[in-house]
């Protein structure tokens, strides 16, 4: 099944995709799709049920035998405007240093020996289809990064490796947007402090408003076969910037779960980024970096595309 949030008049409408490709918009259903009072008011309210997919489904099924009577509330995709899947997540970590073709072009970066990660705010979130504003104080080196990333459906803490896959409802895709100005801080600063400061520079260089771009949809786990063997592509204008598959991820989702529900306590809704591949912007000679008017996409197999165009 495939879960969204759109915006119709300016307010939030939790959504799903029927098998006709058209997007039934939960808030204004009529009674015949529930079966009791509940409504859904938000895609993570739904998640925060413990029965909340299996009702979704219901409804899913209950719509697509009287299609005919839900015009009001039937949009084709097309014609809908997209919030991020989860627009409101308690958390948003972001993994780095995850792909080993990625650290090889990275002047051959040693992998980790635990997974590494870093705090997003919610500020940063934006739907498919939104702009992503250039930020005037850092305007010249924007990097894309596109990453497969999870949703969490319950509530998760202190969990090992064997039932970490038992919180997470599905799939989504991720932009990692980067401001890379900061960078050179990292390796002319003297340590100890010089250097963690540079890297506390570089993470606020992915903070700005807009700088994560997230979506199209939650595709949830049932409907992908191997989450490790899934094609990714981000291209810049059309051109191939990266072409990676997720087999090449270091730390897997279990161990990724399991790391960081050490310390985390993830709520439904949370998400976490996996990554990025090789071929980023700041990796590549002469480095590409992204300016207004252009458009950036992410396709990973099976989920989608994320589409966002910079002003």
């Amino acid at each position: 099944m495939r879960l969204l949030t759109i915006e119709l008049e300016g307010e939030s409408h939790p959504a799903i995709c029927l098998d006709t490709g058209q997007v039934l918009d939960l808030r204004s259903a009529p009674d015949l799709v529930f079966e009791d009072e509940w409504r859904p008011r938000s895609l993570r309210g739904v998640l925060e049920l413990s029965n909340g997919i299996e009702r979704l489904k219901k409804i899913r099924d209950v719509a697509e035998e009287n299609i005919e009577q839900l015009s009001s509330c039937i949009l084709d995709d097309d014609k809908i405007s997209l919030l991020p899947p989860v627009p409101d997540p308690w958390l948003i970590l972001s993994v780095g240093m995850n792909y080993g073709q990625h650290l090889a072009e990275m002047d051959n970066t040693p992998r980790p020996k635990h997974p590494a990660a870093f705090i997003k705010t919610r500020d940063t979130l934006l739907g498919s289809g939104r702009s992503i504003e250039v930020p005037r104080q850092c305007s010249d080196m924007i990097d894309y990064e596109g990453e497969m990333s999870f949703v969490f459906g319950k509530m998760c803490h202190n969990v090992n490796e064997q039932e970490a896959m038992d919180y997470i409802v599905g799939y989504t895709i991720a932009n990692d947007v980067s401001a890379r100005n900061w960078i050179p801080d990292i390796y002319s600063g003297d340590p100890p402090f010089g250097p963690i400061h540079g890297w506390e520079r570089n993470i606020m260089g992915k903070n700005l408003p807009g700088f994560t771009p997230c979506g199209p949809v939650i595709v949830t786990k049932d409907e992908i076969d191997d989450v490790n063997n899934l094609r990714l592509q981000t291209k810049l204008n059309g051109e191939v910037m990266q072409n990676s598959n997720t087999d090449d991820l270091i730390f897997k989702i279990p161990e990724i779960v399991s790391y960081f529900s050490k310390w985390y306590c993830f709520h439904p809704g949370d998400i976490i980024t996996t990554g990025s591949p090789s071929g980023v912007g700041v990796g590549r000679d002469p480095q590409v970096f992204m300016k207004a008017g252009d458009r950036i996409e992410v396709e990973i197999e099976n989920i989608g595309i994320l589409a966002n165009e910079l002003v």
